[in-house]
């Protein structure tokens, strides 16, 4: 269900990490650094670490973030080199078409921890990627093995699982907070990492 849009749209986000304001305006592209992005580059150097030497980390767990970063980065090397049309999970916001969908990230987002402010409609002008978030997967040692899963999820391949997609709408360009439409108020003084 890839896409590739130009036109204006709306969407709904769930706030996270930091509040939006009513009229803000964004510009989301290769120099927005998300919060995605903040902890994908902290782990950097585990991951050169277990790409160095793969097989010393066979069979040993790694911690979450760290498999988080494995496969963000897997997915934007994929990006970059095959997909560059779309948006870079790194340097993108993540929306819903309806309010009815970002409630329910909002409570995922706020279950996890993580502070979770309010949900907004905005107004973008830019590109739009919808992907299944079901084909994101828990990276591994296994450089070959990210890199072919992070093509799946590019292609919006068909779930191995057989499971229902949950989409996920990726979006940069500029962006405009046009309203705050529900408060959320989870979290907030907790620092998610």
């Amino acid at each position: 269900m890839r896409m590739l849009e130009r036109e204006p749209f709306t969407a709904y986000h769930v706030v996270t990490e930091r509040p939006m304001e009513q009229g803000q305006l964004l510009s989301i592209g290769e120099s927005w650094e998300s919060g995605v992005y903040r902890r994908v580059m902290e782990k950097l150097p585990v991951v050169e670490q277990i790409y160095n030497a793969p097989k010393s980390w066979e069979g040993k767990e790694i911690e979450h973030h760290t498999m988080v970063a494995l496969r963000e980065l897997a997915l934007e090397q994929v990006r970059k080199e095959h997909f560059p049309q779309y948006p870079s999970r790194l340097h993108c916001l993540y929306v819903s078409e309806s309010l009815e969908e970002s409630r329910q990230w909002g409570m995922f987002f706020a279950q996890l921890g993580r502070p979770t402010y309010h949900i907004v409609k905005l107004e973008i002008s830019g590109r739009k990627f919808v992907g299944n978030a079901n084909l994101c997967f828990q990276g591994t040692p296994n450089q070959e093995r990210n890199l072919e899963l992070a093509g799946s999820y590019w292609q919006v391949s068909p779930d191995p699982s057989g499971e229902r997609p949950v989409w996920e709408i990726l979006v940069d360009g500029k962006v405009r907070v046009a309203e705050i439409v529900e408060e959320i108020g989870k979290n907030l003084e907790a620092g998610y990492r």
